[in-house]
């Protein structure tokens, strides 16, 4: 789905309120309460005009897929006083130190090498992160995300890391056209934290389930989504495909954030 530029304060705080509806009836039909799902606007390549307009609709927290732009739109935004940046995408350790100071949320901790990075530069900081553990729940070589099979192990050695307080997991759905597909990778993050509650190590939680983007969010809530980062469906189709910006990665252009 192409999704057409939002361009003024008006049309942003549309597109806002139309997600904001489909929201709700997602969670009328799965019986939840729409209080407890969050929305989470992503500002990756968007300018900060155009943030400025999601800010003034009453958003505060916009998620970043690269530190770069964090250091970027930070100091452009400063004079708002009560920005917070989330951290989504794939982190590099040598770019630990930039999410330890500016980031408030950071959603793709996949690796213990990067936790210890992030331990390192938090303690310097003299400050602490609300982290969620990455699953790769589509088995898709191109993403990144730890195997479900590996998580109760990787999240008993967070226990090592003080200053990053776990909250709970995060996932990309597969990239598919059949919305039961889509629906399975939901499915398997939702079991897989249920699983892992009994022994889940003392002053962590697993609160939160960060699933679904502008083509699939409905379906994420529909299985238990607490959070959902919604981009294009916010501010219009990017002008550029995916590999523009991340041309290592090789991130499938329909995965749509």
């Amino acid at each position: 789905m192409l999704y057409p530029q939002a361009e003024t304060p008006a049309e942003v705080a549309a597109n806002l309120a139309a997600i904001r509806e489909r929201m709700a009836r997602a969670c009328a039909r799965a019986g939840r309460d729409p209080a407890g799902v969050r929305l989470l606007p992503v500002s990756k390549t968007v300018d900060q005009a155009r943030i400025r307009f999601a800010h003034a609709a009453g958003y505060r927290a916009f998620g970043e897929n690269k530190v770069q732009e964090v250091q970027l739109k930070q100091p452009q935004m400063a004079d708002l006083g009560d920005v917070e940046w989330i951290v989504i995408g794939h982190l590099q350790t040598n770019k630990a130190k930039v999410v330890a100071r500016l980031a408030s949320e950071f959603q793709a901790l996949d690796s213990l090498r990067l936790a210890e990075a992030l331990e390192q530069r938090l303690r310097h900081e003299q400050r602490q992160l609300d982290v969620l553990v990455q699953i790769n729940t589509s088995d898709e070589p191109s993403k990144y995300g730890l195997h479900p099979d590996v998580a109760a192990s990787f999240i008993q050695q967070l226990q090592q890391f003080p200053s990053l307080r776990v909250k709970g997991l995060m996932t990309l759905a597969i990239q598919s056209a059949d919305p039961e597909r889509v629906r399975a990778c939901f499915v398997r993050l939702r079991q897989l934290r249920d699983r892992l509650l009994p022994d889940l190590p003392a002053g962590m939680r697993l609160d939160e389930l960060s699933m679904g983007m502008s083509g699939d969010f409905e379906i994420a809530i529909e299985e238990g989504a607490t959070v959902v980062r919604v981009g294009q469906a916010v501010f219009g189709a990017r002008a550029l495909p995916h590999h523009h910006y991340w041309p290592s990665q090789q991130l499938p252009e329909e995965q749509v954030l």
